[in-house]
C-alpha cells in the first residue's frame, strides 16, 4: 500500500497537493488508523479515469 509522500511523488506533487485534494478529487485513498493508504493498482485505475 501507498502512503501519502508515495502517491505525491509518483503525481510528481507536493505531498501538501494529496492531502488538501484526495477527496475533492475522490483519490482512492483509504484511511488505515491515522494515515491513508492507497493500492497501486487503485490509483492507476484512478490517473486512467482521469483522461
Amino acid at each position: 500500500m501507498l502512503g501519502v509522500d508515495d502517491v505525491a511523488t509518483y503525481l510528481g506533487r507536493p505531498s501538501s497537493w494529496v492531502y488538501e485534494n484526495w477527496r475533492p478529487l475522490k483519490i482512492p485513498f483509504r484511511k488505515i488508523g491515522r494515515t491513508l493508504r492507497c493500492r497501486p493498482a487503485d490509483l492507476e485505475r484512478w490517473i486512467d479515469q482521469q483522461n
